[in-house]
């Protein structure tokens, strides 16, 4: 089976080039765009902000990418009718799902920290390049603790993009096997309807809080001081883990996984 699997994602990447294509393009526009503000007399040490915003933006693009890649995984098949021909093949519907939900766990996050890295390192190099044939100090850029800003980032991508938001993901790939129609709307619509109704019947918002602290990878009360990138950096792992959303999120998920194998099977094409 884990041949099977493996392949199985092969084949996610090679019919879904936007998964590594997009954040290469966004990584090399970020990269020049960092060399023009170098030939724009930028201050070298304002530059480390452009490799926050690198991490920034390339994590918002793979995020992007995410939700509508889930959206289209399972409902994309039974639309284009592929699903006919994958199901002759010698593959299960675990094995089918499983090789989706891994590309929004693993996957991307490893794209996202391969992007950044090399990004980051273009733009230290050639804005390095550039000051000093100018007659610049590019010490400004050498002195930032790249390496553990780079774990900070690693950390944070295998935390919050893999493991904090896998219920995200579940869910996206449930509606992507239940949908007939609009799986964007059917995903979005109930949430927004749960935290209407709960705000209109006890005038409370729990719910919208709830997904809020979801979607922030519940970091919404860490102060915003200093280079964002250590931020990352986590004081004691640990808690991570002892945190009792992240457990329930990772069941929810499960159950998202296994309603959309189910409904993979039983669901005929559209």
């Amino acid at each position: 089976m884990a041949d099977t699997l493996v392949w199985s994602v092969r084949r996610e990447l090679w019919e879904n080039r936007s998964i590594y294509v997009a954040p290469s393009i966004v990584a090399a526009v970020i990269a020049f765009a960092s060399l023009v503000a170098v030939k724009l007399n930028a201050e070298p040490g304002k530059l480390a902000s452009h490799c926050d915003l690198a991490a920034v933006a390339l994590m918002g693009t793979t995020f992007i990418i995410t939700v509508f890649y889930c959206l289209d995984a399972l409902y994309g098949e039974r639309r284009d009718r592929s699903i006919l021909f994958w199901k002759s093949m010698p593959v299960s519907d675990w094995t089918a799902v499983l090789s989706k939900m891994a590309i929004p766990l693993i996957v991307l996050p490893a794209v996202t920290f391969v992007m950044t890295v090399a990004a980051q390192s273009t733009m230290l190099l050639t804005s390095s390049a550039y000051l000093s044939m100018s007659g610049r100090s590019a010490a400004a850029l050498w002195t930032l603790p790249w390496l553990q800003m780079w774990k900070g980032l690693l950390y944070h991508l295998v935390t919050v993009h893999s493991l904090y938001y896998a219920p995200i993901f579940g869910w996206l790939l449930l509606v992507s096997a239940w949908a007939r129609r609009a799986p964007f709307v059917w995903a979005f619509l109930p949430l927004a309807a749960i935290g209407v109704l709960e705000k209109m019947v006890f005038n409370s918002a729990h719910f919208a809080a709830m997904l809020s602290s979801r979607i922030s990878g519940g970091m919404d009360g860490n102060p915003a001081k200093g280079n964002a990138m250590m931020m990352l950096w986590p004081a004691r792992p640990l808690e991570f883990l002892s945190r009792p959303g992240l457990w329930i999120g990772l069941a929810i998920a499960a159950a998202c996984v296994a309603g959309a194998v189910r409904l993979r099977r039983r669901r005929d094409p559209i």
